[in-house]
């Protein structure tokens, strides 16, 4: 397992440090807001995300905002006491769990192995036949798998993830020159979402016009 640390306080750093290490985990610790950002665009092969809400350069919960929940990987927020009821707000946003300091370190890891857990059951999407393994990053269509580029798959898995309701473009956007580094514009959208629909072979992504795009369980 591969644990993302994002978090300044020095103690909890060395303390964690030594807790996954001895599990033979793949432990990574990062002290500021920017050089998470700076990482997690290179860096996205992460089981869990333990992110600290107050950090020296920002707060926690705008880095979830603008980034890590971008990348759907799995984030369990560390609060302080005080800040219990703000927390709600990182919940709401889409972060898994949170943990109050001083917290034990079986008490977190008990809380990442149900993420995981949780997880681990969600990890394939199926609707109308086409199925998403996001462990796998796969896609199969009545056994068969489907080739998308790593973009296209990211793009499709935004759209699974978030099925029933609608990506906005601007998502896309972000997304697109995450991963490219280009600049792109709404024409590029419609070209990579064009490609997308010719792989699948169905009519399973709905145009919003004017406001992105979007998949249903049920259509």
């Amino acid at each position: 397992m591969k644990i993302l640390l994002i978090e300044d306080n020095q103690n909890i750093i060395k303390g964690l440090k030594y807790t996954f290490e001895e599990r033979n985990d793949t432990f990574v610790a990062l002290s500021t807001k920017d050089e998470a950002t700076t990482y997690l665009k290179t860096n996205q092969d992460i089981d869990i995300i333990l992110l600290d809400v107050t950090l020296p350069d920002g707060d926690g919960f705008t880095l979830f905002e603008d980034i890590i929940n971008k990348t759907n990987i799995p984030t369990l927020f560390l609060t302080a006491a005080d800040e219990e009821d703000s927390v709600v707000k990182g919940l709401n946003m889409g972060a898994e769990d949170y943990i109050t300091k001083p917290f034990s370190t079986k008490e977190l890891l008990a809380r990442i192995e149900k993420i995981i857990r949780r997880q681990k059951k969600n990890s394939i999407i199926a609707i109308r036949g086409i199925s998403l393994d996001i462990d796998k990053m796969e896609v199969t269509k009545q056994g068969n798998t489907l080739d998308f580029t790593p973009l296209e798959m990211k793009i499709l898995l935004l759209l699974f993830l978030n099925r029933n309701k609608v990506v906005r473009r601007d998502t896309l956007l972000d997304t697109i020159w995450e991963m490219t580094g280009n600049d792109v514009d709404n024409h590029t959208i419609t070209v990579y979402l064009k490609r997308i629909r010719e792989k699948l072979g169905i009519d399973l992504i709905t145009t919003v016009k004017g406001i992105g795009y979007r998949i249903d369980d049920g259509k």
